[in-house]
């Protein structure tokens, strides 16, 4: 097998994130000018072995596409969930490899969280055994921000200002009334608890948000919840509590995904329960849910500028003929902003970051001000958000490219 590395291809995986697209933008402006074409996988790993993949080229020199596109949420190119087999012998790595050749892309980039980044250490290692010469860079991405080796990943800072916000308008809701009442708001947050830190925001910020938070680092008891509960009762009658999908309650689950995660049953929903029960008063549960990852109107413009830098990186990386690298977030001293590098994906691959223990407040189920310090800047700035008729506006693919 021989390459004639002229093209790259894109893909994106996992769970979409308000700013997913906006590193697909950052890789095409990268590759302007450098690449004769920049193709993209429909669906992943799993489209492009199917051999769907769309001339992302088009866009090159389209500002206003791209502008478009950093702004919409979801995976534009469709995303999957496909472990690829450890063994390089299974015929899905000569049909992968062989679909690159047909279209002589040397490049390949890969968008995800950390099982994507177990495809981009596995694909550059059998490019590399093969000596077949393709260079594969993976992108960071995932709300959770959970990913080891970089301060923070794209995606977060987005989902973190939505829930904080929402959190903050709950409770302004909630307090419309004085009769005693609890508020349980689940967020995600399956290994680690990112996600439930910024639901400390609002309260540091206006002095108003959630009372309790629950992170699944944490030491987490029902007892304990029903005790911390009742404790607020007694200072205040609406108490707005926030726990995370992943506190430890035992045995709940429904079943694994392909990467072997277990899916869990909504956490909410049974502590509701347990304050109607052992309580008695007025309880509710809202889970949060997919709008954490898709609220394309309230997006951090911090999260969206990285996130363009961030495949704009990739792009320098890979035509530097750098492989099995992940782009990564160096966070500067002083004055909030980062550096870019990169780290090995196989280290990435399948890790958890979880949220230190100095950022947890156990005594007052809470989150300390380092945390608080660590989620804030990722969610400053604002982003001019196009609407039509009153709603946003989002890029629809299908509009500028034609399926190849």
């Amino acid at each position: 097998m021989s390459f004639v590395k002229a093209n790259g291809i894109v893909g994106q995986s996992g769970g979409p994130t308000a700013a997913i697209n906006a590193s697909l933008c950052g890789i095409i402006r990268g590759a302007c000018g450098k690449l004769n074409k920049l193709y993209g996988m429909e669906n992943g790993i799993s489209g492009l072995l199917q051999g769907r993949v769309v001339d992302l080229s088009l866009l090159f020199n389209n500002n206003m596409a791209l502008s478009d596109l950093e702004l919409t949420p979801s995976a534009a190119l469709g995303s999957c969930r496909l472990k690829l087999p450890k063994d390089f012998n299974s015929p899905i790595y000569s049909k992968i490899f062989e679909i690159l050749e047909k279209h002589s892309m040397g490049y390949l980039f890969y968008i995800g969280g950390n099982d994507s980044m177990d495809t981009v250490a596995k694909l550059s290692a059998y490019s590399k055994e093969k000596s077949l010469g393709v260079s594969v860079i993976g992108i960071p991405k995932t709300i959770d921000n959970d990913l080891v080796l970089t301060d923070h990943t794209p995606g977060y800072g987005s989902a973190a200002k939505y829930v904080a916000t929402t959190v903050y308008e709950i409770s302004r809701d909630i307090s419309a009334y004085k009769l005693p009442s609890v508020t349980i708001v689940e967020v995600m947050g399956r290994d680690a608890g990112w996600i439930g830190c910024s639901c400390a925001l609002s309260k540091h910020v206006f002095g108003k948000g959630a009372d309790l938070i629950y992170l699944p680092e944490g030491e987490f008891t029902v007892g304990r919840f029903l005790q911390d509960v009742k404790n607020k009762l007694k200072q205040k009658s609406d108490v707005l509590v926030c726990v995370c999908e992943g506190v430890n309650l035992g045995t709940r689950a429904e079943g694994k995904d392909p990467f072997g995660h277990v899916q869990l049953s909504g956490v909410g929903k049974l502590l509701e329960g347990e304050v109607k029960r052992k309580i008695g008063c007025k309880a509710r549960s809202i889970e949060l849910n997919l709008p954490q990852r898709c609220a394309g109107h309230l997006v951090s413009g911090t999260d969206i500028d990285e996130s363009v830098m961030a495949g704009k990186y990739a792009a320098e990386l890979a035509l530097d003929g750098v492989s099995g690298k992940m782009v990564a977030f160096v966070r500067k001293s002083g004055e909030y902003g980062v550096d870019l590098t990169c780290v090995d994906a196989d280290l990435v691959a399948n890790e958890i970051k979880r949220v230190p223990r100095d950022f947890i407040d156990s005594e007052n189920s809470y989150i300390t001000q380092k945390g608080i310090d660590y989620v804030l800047p990722l969610i400053q700035g604002e982003k001019n958000v196009k609407y039509v008729m009153g709603m946003p506006h989002h890029f629809e693919i299908e509009d500028y490219l034609c399926t190849k």
